[in-house]
């Protein structure tokens, strides 16, 4: 079984508090962990590039 994985630290998401949510340019699929989640660190969409916070 594949773990999905944060899209900006590339954690696994295991721990409680992660979200998953579509890029708003392309629809493709953004994890966060909710370490980056609280911190507000920046993801970057790996198929068309967007970048969020």
């Amino acid at each position: 079984m594949d773990t999905e994985k944060c899209t900006s630290c590339k954690a696994p998401l295991s721990e409680p508090g992660w979200t998953k949510f579509t890029c708003p340019k392309c629809g493709e699929p953004i994890y966060r962990c909710h370490r980056c989640r609280h911190q507000s660190v920046s993801y970057t969409c790996e198929k068309c590039g967007y970048q969020g916070p």
